[in-house]
């Protein structure tokens, strides 16, 4: 009787594809749960405590964030409260948002959550990508809090006649046709004051979120990065 090679036994390829199955299985529940650990947003004592979450807590309002090159990552990474000369983040140094750097989690949560359900309700992504999701029509909103334009030497400040970067964000939301910033001008969409409010926490919390480096063109704009 001829010797059957393994590779034409119909047995061999029954239990590799089961075991392949299965070992797919198992790896695909894993990583789930390693990624809803990732991206569980983390708790006001976590940056009290100085630990390092990839979506920081809704009081991460209070700090002062920048963006940062990372030798370690080889990317951009924000930084939190100062940085500790590492490339990680200090949770240290405030930064007021609207006249206060001591929003309750209570107050900050419920302030993004309005933020967040006028993203949605205003179909900012018809427009605009958040966190990788929407359209390429208009800039990406991802770490618009960080923009340069928004900062004291930027051009929206001036526009607006604003002394904060809140303030001229909140400011433009809600009269865009007022200050054309270039062909695709943003259309009125009614926003009110408190939902602009909302809106500006919801951007500045956004651009506190570990994103590995993306949007990687973010970097290369003048003044987004160590202020170069």
């Amino acid at each position: 009787m001829a010797k059957v090679s393994v590779w034409s036994d119909n047995r061999f390829w029954q239990r590799s594809a089961a075991w392949i199955t299965g070992f797919a299985a198992v790896l695909l529940i894993w990583l789930t749960f390693d990624t809803a650990g990732q991206i569980a947003m983390g708790t006001d004592e976590d940056l009290k405590n100085g630990v390092t979450k990839r979506v920081p807590g809704p009081t991460v309002i209070n700090y002062k964030i920048t963006y940062e090159m990372s030798t370690s990552r080889g990317h951009e990474v924000p930084i939190i409260g100062g940085n500790d000369g590492k490339g990680m983040s200090l949770f240290q140094e405030k930064e007021k948002f609207f006249g206060r750097d001591d929003w309750s989690e209570e107050e900050a949560g419920a302030l993004l959550h309005l933020g967040k359900l006028g993203s949605q309700t205003k179909n900012c992504m018809n427009c605009h990508t958040l966190l990788g999701n929407g359209a390429y029509y208009a800039p990406d909103l991802t770490k618009a809090w960080l923009d340069p334009a928004w900062g004291p030497e930027g051009s929206m400040q001036a526009m607006t006649g604003k002394d904060t970067k809140e303030e001229a964000m909140a400011e433009f939301l809600q009269h865009p046709s007022t200050y054309p910033t270039h062909a695709r001008m943003m259309p009125d969409l009614g926003i009110t004051e408190k939902e602009a409010k909302g809106l500006v926490a919801f951007l500045k919390h956004m651009s506190s979120i570990d994103t590995n480096g993306f949007p990687r063109n973010f970097g290369k704009i003048k003044g987004a990065v160590h202020g170069k």
